[in-house]
């Protein structure tokens, strides 16, 4: 394994490991508007949800690892603290791409990448009419985290108006749905992630039950290379075994074909399945 002290690589190197390191990542598409009304597009992956009573989103604009200049989004900011994040979609990453694009001072991203420009209702930045969820915050606090090159700068932007088109949300109207918003997250380089049927999976919460943690699970079970640490974390997200435990793992060749037997199960997701052919 390789080790990096962050402040002996260059501002490209060191950004370009964290890029790819931190990944996938969500994208704010932030429209801003300064104080003669020039509007303002551009899309930042720093971005994350941090608090829901009260909603706060965060955000970073970094400097230029360049010149150190601060984007016409911090600047817009500064002088007219509001901004609508507006989500990201399969279908309209490529123009959001564009939207990158360091044009002038007081040109208009969403002229040049095509979007339509919709009037919000409670602050003066236009939220982009192509993306299905859009929030319209103002921004509470602006964090300078440094003046050198690659430096951020954090928005704290707390969401005053929500806007969720119907066509993805679920039948109840109650959730969106992942599979109908078709987002797509933002990697190192040049990649990006679509969120779609194939590389969706569904992980139990164990919000409402205690597992019983891989430490509790028989040490024959955990001292074998067939189960992989996932399987291992499936075993140990049951409040209890299902049956009391008979076998006791005795035949490394009984033990081998009821592991692969229970990593079948598992596959399915299949835990109790599981657990019935490991103790039985």
């Amino acid at each position: 394994m390789k080790s990096f002290i962050p402040q002996e690589l260059k501002t490209a190197e060191l950004h370009a490991f964290l890029l790819s390191a931190v990944a996938p990542r969500p994208i704010s598409f932030a429209s801003t508007i300064n104080k003669e009304g020039q509007v303002n597009l551009s899309p930042f992956s720093f971005f994350n949800v941090y608090s829901s009573k009260p909603p706060i989103m965060v955000f970073s604009s970094n400097r230029s690892g360049k010149t150190g200049e601060t984007k016409d989004t911090y600047k817009n900011i500064k002088e007219v603290p509001e901004v609508v994040i507006n989500i990201v979609t399969y279908d309209m990453v490529q123009q959001t791409s564009l939207a990158s694009v360091a044009y002038p001072r007081g040109v208009n991203e969403f002229v040049k990448a095509g979007f339509t420009m919709q009037t919000s209702e409670l602050i003066k930045p236009p939220r982009v009419a192509e993306s299905p969820v859009q929030f319209e915050c103002k921004v509470n606090q602006v964090i300078e985290l440094g003046q050198e090159g690659g430096a951020g700068n954090l928005f704290i932007c707390e969401i005053v108006k929500m806007h969720i088109h119907e066509s993805v949300l679920n039948e109840t109207g109650t959730r969106i749905d992942p599979l109908k918003m078709n987002q797509v997250g933002r990697c190192g380089d040049d990649y990006y992630v679509r969120l779609n049927e194939s590389s969706l999976f569904m992980v139990p919460k164990p919000v409402t039950t205690i597992g019983i943690g891989v430490d509790a699970i028989p040490s024959w079970i955990i001292q074998n290379h067939i189960l992989t640490g996932n399987d291992l974390g499936m075993l140990g997200n049951v409040e209890q075994i299902p049956i009391t435990i008979q076998y006791t793992g005795s035949d490394s060749n009984e033990n081998s074909i009821r592991l692969n037997k229970a990593k079948t199960y598992l596959a399915l997701k299949q835990v109790e399945e599981a657990w019935k052919v490991l103790v039985k």
